[in-house]
Formats: C-alpha cells, sequence, structure tokens
C-alpha cells in the first residue's frame, strides 16, 4: 500500500475505534461501578440487548432521540436493580443469578422488539470534530457519537469520585470490607443495590448507542456479546474508569480493522478480523490469568477475587 492507502487505513481504524468503542466504554464503566460496591453483574448482555431495544423504541415512538437515549438508561437501570435485589438475598449467587438476568432481558427484548425491527427511529447526532481538515477521510473519522464526549466525562467523574469523594469511599469500602462499612453505619446491600442500577442506567446509554447511532437500527444480533466482553474488560482495566476507557478504545479499533481494510480495497480474510475483538478477548484473559496479576486492584468482596 501507498502512503495515501496507510494514512486512509489509520485514520479509518481511528474512528472506528471511537464508533465500535463507545458501547464498550458505557458497558464497562457500568460494570467497573457495579463490581467497585463489590457485586459482578454477568446479566450486561440482558442489559444491554434490553436497553438498546427500549431505545430505539422510545425514539421511534416519542420522535425524540433524547427520549429514547432516556428510555435505554432507565431500561437498563431497572433490569440491573432487579439483579441486585436479587442478589441481597441470602445464598443467592451473583453468578447464577447475571446468567438468569441475561437470558430474560434478551429474551424480553426480542419478544418486545419484534415490531421495532423494520421502522426507522431518529438517531444521535454526530459531533463534527473534523470540520477543521478538507479531508473527506479525516472528517468522517472525527465525526463522533454525541455520546462518546459524555462517556470520557463519566470516565474522568467515576476516577475521581473513587478517590475523592464520600460515595466514592463508600463504595470502595462495601467492595472491599463489608464488615467495615456496617461498622461505620451503612448499609451495605444498600450501597450494593444503588451502585448496582446506576451501572445498570450507564450500560444502558451503550445500548442506546447501539440501536441509535451504530449500526443506528433494531435487530436482535445487535449486541453480538459485547456485555460479556465488558466484563473481560473490567478486569484488564483493573478496575479503573480511566483504563476502561483506554481499554474500549482498543477493542473499538480491533473491530475496526475489517471495515477499515476494507475501505482501502482489501477484502481477503474480512470475516477472520470481523473476529479479532473476541479473538483479543480470549488473549488478554490467558495472559492475565496469573492469581497475582488478574486480581491486582480487585475488590476484596468481589466474586472473583475469592
Amino acid at each position: 500500500m501507498n502512503a495515501d492507502a496507510w494514512t486512509t487505513l489509520l485514520l479509518a481504524v481511528l474512528g472506528g475505534a471511537i464508533r465500535v468503542g463507545t458501547p464498550f466504554l458505557f458497558v464497562s464503566l457500568g460494570e467497573c461501578l457495579t463490581e467497585k460496591s463489590g457485586r459482578i453483574n454477568l446479566g450486561l448482555e440482558g442489559v444491554l440487548v434490553l436497553s438498546a431495544m427500549a431505545g430505539f423504541g422510545g425514539a421511534y415512538l416519542s420522535g425524540n432521540v433524547w427520549l429514547g437515549v432516556l428510555a435505554a438508561g432507565a431500561s437498563g437501570a431497572l433490569l440491573a436493580t432487579l439483579h441486585g435485589l436479587l442478589c441481597s438475598l441470602p445464598r443467592v449467587s451473583d453468578i447464577a443469578t447475571g446468567i438468569a438476568l441475561m437470558l430474560l432481558g434478551t429474551g424480553l427484548a426480542f419478544y418486545f422488539g419484534k415490531p421495532l425491527i423494520q421502522p426507522q427511529a431518529p438517531q444521535i447526532p454526530a459531533l463534527a470534530l473534523g470540520a477543521w481538515s478538507a479531508s473527506p477521510q479525516v472528517q468522517t473519522a472525527l465525526s463522533v457519537n454525541a455520546l462518546f464526549p459524555l462517556g470520557v466525562l463519566l470516565a474522568g467523574l467515576m476516577a475521581w469520585g473513587f478517590t475523592r469523594t464520600r460515595w466514592g469511599l463508600v463504595v470502595r469500602m462495601a467492595g472491599d470490607s463489608s464488615d467495615a462499612a456496617r461498622a461505620l453505619g451503612y448499609s451495605v446491600h444498600g450501597v450494593r443495590i444503588a451502585a448496582t442500577a446506576a451501572g445498570g442506567f450507564i450500560a444502558g446509554l451503550g445500548g442506546a448507542s447501539l440501536s441509535l447511532y451504530y449500526p443506528g437500527s433494531w435487530n436482535e444480533g445487535l449486541s453480538s456479546g459485547q456485555g460479556l466482553i465488558a466484563v473481560a474488560l473490567v478486569i484488564f482495566a483493573r478496575w479503573s474508569p480511566w483504563r476502561c476507557l483506554g481499554a474500549a478504545l482498543l477493542f473499538g479499533g480491533a473491530g475496526a480493522i475489517g471495515p477499515a481494510l476494507q475501505s482501502v480495497g482489501i477484502t481477503a480474510g474480512y470475516y477472520l478480523f470481523n473476529a479479532v475483538p473476541y479473538a483479543l478477548t480470549l488473549l488478554i484473559l490467558v495472559l492475565t490469568c496469573s492469581p497475582h496479576r488478574s486480581l491486582k486492584g480487585a475488590p476484596v468482596e468481589l466474586a472473583v477475587s475469592r
């Protein structure tokens, strides 16, 4: 390839990293908040699919894309709250409940989303950050989902909040030492339910990004396992919101390699390149499987650290 082709390829990967990585960003931030409180939510795939359907349906029925985004966040919060309430019962497993909620969320989305497969809903606007350039490639690469800056801001607020605010200290205390939290008069179950619900709302914004921006429609294969990948992303990011941002862009870039190569005329192995995010997930899990490295930074009360 010549220099122009390489430039086009790199810009396509950059634009794809932001476009594809935005849902990963919101879902991983939501799971980071949940796990910081000492609870794991494997039902994120159900949250993501249900919120994508609810967001698309809300935007389609109301004609307002931002009402659709709120509907997506609310549906994610409701399903996550159910997970939090069930996990607060005695002898209930976070893992088993998460799998059950994943099946419930996807089932509800498929059932209620049947009438939404054909219609078109209003779309989340794009921010033209590349308007300064005369290059169409730069303009396309820097045409950013309007929710992406919100995700970056949210990552910064969460990182600041975990270290500098009372609520952040309480969430981390519930995740690191439930006995200490109780001794200070806090309800561990209440903190975890609130963190799980808030995490579900944040993950729901990722669902809105899927159905209302990229690919911008509702269908039953929309998620492609991104909710489950996000759980691995949080472990890879060592439970750090800023690292969740980097990991989301990394996975987004991996998912954009296939379309980027196709944009410069390379079509051989296209479907193989589409499998890169899943292969990357397996590779990361293998490379971080050491009990000393993979759990560094993990909340002590989290199920995976026991």
